[in-house]
Formats: structure tokens, sequence, C-alpha cells
């Protein structure tokens, strides 16, 4: 990617790329032809509009909108023609070949998925930083941050030291994100937020935690702890979700809390609901607090409180 910018007037949505039109008029083809005129890499992936799953795998998991209709490590393409071929016709979603995409002096992309918004800024206000201000996509839950970072650092899809402090992933060397002018099963259309702003470098602090290895001996002591008085409260499959709680340290409790509470809402947990506030609070969150991220967990997931 040469950092190009869009055409002069740009006020940062994907729609002032697009002749005006509304962001949910941006079709796959737009998003497909935004992509590889920045010079990400693009392959065709199912779209929930379709009657059934066109994905490659044997069978779906009722994830729609997100699996790979060809080999996308090698069948990628940057050729404009090629594009128009393939989202001209029929549903599809485009996606970005991450590993096949490199940027100036050969830096590599690394996407990072935050689950809910604002998520990763939380992680890098916990650790005393400040996330830059990157390219951003804005997906149905959260939104996906485009970054560089050198070649001669392989990464993959481990979050290293953020497991368990980061409501999200991130992407890297083989791997793929959806991309602008994707249709989410909801119906949600992903868009850039802003087609002047181009990843930056990732700061080095991030590097660090995603090459360092994450402790997980205390965590599976205690996840294990079926004695512990909140997580008597819980069903047995719920048990999990408090542990996680429990184990949670000065700067991570609410975002763990958030990520748990939207799990439990997710899976029909009603019962999880007390033992979730019980065990943050325990960990140290003042209850109006955790009660309150609670309820906007399983409000955000449809479900109620």
């Amino acid at each position: 990617m040469s950092g190009k910018k869009s055409a002069p007037g740009a006020t940062g949505a994907l729609r002032d790329q697009l002749d005006g039109g509304s962001a949910h008029s941006v079709t796959p083809l737009d998003g497909a032809l935004w992509l590889i005129r920045h010079g990400f890499p693009v392959f065709p992936c199912d779209h929930p509009r379709t009657p059934r799953c066109t994905g490659l795998h044997r069978t779906c998991d009722g994830s729609r909108g997100k699996h790979p209709t060809v080999a996308f490590t090698r069948a990628w393409t940057l050729d404009e023609r090629k594009v128009h071929e393939t989202f001209s016709r029929g549903y599809r979603n485009p996606a970005v070949a991450v590993g096949a995409c490199s940027g100036p002096n050969g830096v590599r992309l690394l996407v990072v998925d935050s689950d809910r918004p604002g998520a990763i800024e939380d992680v890098a206000s916990a650790r005393g930083e400040q996330w830059p201000a990157t390219m951003r996509v804005l997906t149905a839950k959260g939104h996906h941050d485009y970054l560089w970072v050198p070649a001669t650092l392989k990464l993959g899809n481990g979050l290293g030291a953020l497991q368990g402090e980061f409501d999200g992933d991130v992407r890297a060397g083989n791997a793929y994100v959806i991309g602008p002018g994707a249709r989410h099963a909801s119906g949600f259309r992903y868009v850039v937020d802003d087609p002047e702003r181009p990843p930056v470098l990732a700061p080095a602090w991030l590097l660090d935690a995603l090459v360092t290895r994450p402790h997980f001996e205390a965590r599976r002591t205690r996840w294990r702890d079926a004695s512990h008085p909140a997580a008597g409260q819980a069903s047995r499959s719920a048990r999990g979700l408090v542990a996680f709680v429990l184990d949670s340290r000065p700067g991570q409790r609410n975002n763990r809390l958030f990520w748990a509470a939207c799990r439990a809402a997710e899976d029909g947990r009603e019962d999880a609901r007390e033992a979730l506030l019980s065990a943050a609070v325990q960990a140290g969150l003042d209850e109006r607090e955790a009660a309150a991220t609670i309820r906007s967990a399983y409000n955000r997931t449809g479900a109620t409180t």
C-alpha cells in the first residue's frame, strides 16, 4: 500500500468516496474497488443474502457472510477487472488477505479487531498509553484497526499478553478480515471510518504485548475453583465466566466483566448475572459500576436485565 489518500473533500466515511451515497448504499463491489485502489488485496466471502452459505468449508457454523469462497491465501487479487467480474455477479462480501498486504518499505499488515467500540483504547489507557489514530473499518460489533508492523516480526492471531485483557482479536500472517462494503448477518454494512486516514505503524507497547507469552497458570487454577462463593451462584456452564472475572487484575476488571457478561447474555445464561456481579465486587469493582457494565452488556446483545 502506498499510503495514497482519497479524493479531496472526503469527510470521514466511505460513502463520501462513492458518489455521495449513504453507508447503506455502499455495495460489496464499491468496497472491493476502494480496497484494491488503496493497495489491499481482496477476495470474495459468503454473503448472508444467499439462500445457502457459499463458503469452501463443509459445514457452516452459522456465521454467514464471513466464510471464504476461494482459497484466500493464493486467490486474492489487486486486479480491477477481476474485482468487477467477482463482485458484480451475485452476492459476495469483500475480504482482505492480511498476509498478502505490504506497505511502505516492506512493512506488513496487522489488524486489531475490537469486539466492542473502544475496546483497544481501553487496553491502551489501562497501560498508560494512547491508541493512535489509524485506518479504521466500522463493524457490526466494534471496529477493525489497520496497522503496519515490521516484516521481520512474525505475528499470527495470538493475543500474547493481551489474552484475557482485550475484548477482541488480532489478525496477521495467513489471516483475513471482512472489508468495507460487506454486509453482516445483522444487516450492518462495514464502512471505512475515514477514507483519508492510512494505517500507521503499530505502537511498540502493542507489539511487545503480542510477542509476550500469556500467563495462564494462576488463571487455570482459579477457573477450576468451583468452591468459590461467586462460582456457586452460577450453573456449571457459567462458572468459567465467573472465574474469568475473579481472576481480573486492576486495569482490566471492567473489560473482563463486560466480555464475560456479553458471553453470558449471548448464551442466554440468566443465572449468571448475579454471580458475575458478586465476582466483580470481590475482584474490586464498585457494585453500581459493575451492575451498569453487566446491564450494558446484556442490552448490547439484545438481552434484557
